[in-house]
């Protein structure tokens, strides 16, 4: 089995534009911890530097595991290193855009400030983040018909990547909100053109760590729930590898192939419904019956599937099933068409 080293060394070698972008975030989160620390600014009740260090450990996350899965062998490879040089470029100028208006200790979104730093950064935070949306929605395209891994690795890696995209595309919907005024660290107002709460401002009071609404609806929880989804169904296939050797009706590859599928299924309602809650101005510590009923039958829906996938797929015959794999980070693109 390879080395975590080796596995590292490996991402360097092949995906290296994405994993520089992971070491940049992986130090900007540091700084920003001890900016937490050392520096008593507050932007909307919360230390300056909450919000580009909450960035920075996002975008290492998804980059790292993007860089994961696009060294896996697959077709169109020369296209997809492109899209990742196109991603990381996009991820470090926003993310050093957030980083620079904290220091500044002013909003780095919806900041309608006509200073000359805000209104460039501004316009090339937009392009960034248009360029983060395309490059993932051409690499999801790409990988679409193909097969990466073991079929239920393979599934989690292609749901994870369009329910990635939804929480990209969830993120438009603040500009719909209307607008705010808010005081900025430097104790000037200042105008914001949308909000990331339905039914209150944002300067209301949140929760601990992700200052997410106490107050009203955040269209921030279904954006941050659908941007993690491929690390969630990553994790997913792993549990299944590790409990196939245990549990026999698991033993087959299109048996938690299926489980997979299920438990997209149920993610992909989880967004859904997170969604439907913060649009009616509804925070998430406070759900009424409706939202209570629908999270509910949400959860059976999902306990039934996976049921009804023991229920097909008992374990009989498992002799000539394949036995289930860890999950690598392949050091040769074998079999795969490199363009």
């Amino acid at each position: 089995m390879d080395t975590l080293g080796s596995q590292v060394r490996s991402l360097f070698a092949r995906q290296r534009p994405l994993m520089v972008m992971v070491t940049a975030m992986m130090l900007l989160a540091f700084a920003c911890a001890v900016g937490m620390v050392v520096d008593d600014r507050t932007l909307l009740g919360v230390s300056v530097w909450v919000k580009p260090f909450k960035f920075a450990i996002a975008f290492a996350l998804y980059g790292a595991t993007l860089a994961w899965l696009l060294n896996l062998p697959h077709r169109g490879s020369r296209w997809t290193r492109l899209l990742a040089l196109v991603f990381a470029v996009a991820g470090l100028t926003d993310v050093a855009f957030v980083a620079v208006q904290a220091a500044r200790g002013t909003f780095s979104h919806f900041n309608n400030s006509d200073d000359i730093v805000n209104s460039v950064g501004q316009t090339i935070f937009g392009f960034g983040v248009l360029g983060l949306f395309a490059a993932n929605l051409v690499i999801a395209v790409i990988l679409l018909r193909q097969r990466l891994a073991d079929r239920p690795t393979t599934r989690a890696i292609k749901a994870g990547l369009w329910l990635a995209l939804a929480g990209m595309a969830i993120a438009y919907m603040v500009g719909f909100q209307g607008d705010q005024t808010a005081r900025d660290a430097n104790g000037r107002m200042v105008e914001l053109g949308a909000r990331h709460t339905v039914g209150a401002t944002d300067d209301r009071p949140g929760m601990p760590i992700t200052n997410w609404s106490t107050t009203g609806g955040d269209l921030r929880i279904p954006h941050f729930v659908g941007l993690h989804a491929l690390q969630v169904l990553l994790l997913a296939a792993v549990v299944l590898a590790a409990l196939a050797p245990r549990v026999a009706w698991l033993r087959e590859e299109g048996s938690r192939a299926a489980v997979m599928g299920v438990l997209a299924g149920g993610y992909t309602g989880l967004l859904a419904l997170l969604s439907w809650q913060a649009l009616r101005g509804q925070p998430l510590t406070d759900p009424d019956v409706l939202t209570l009923a629908a999270g509910g039958a949400l959860i059976a829906a999902t306990v039934l599937g996976v049921a009804a996938v023991r229920a097909f797929h008992p374990g009989r015959g498992t002799t000539r099933a394949r036995a289930a794999q860890p999950l690598q980070v392949p050091q040769e693109p074998v079999g795969a068409v490199q363009e």
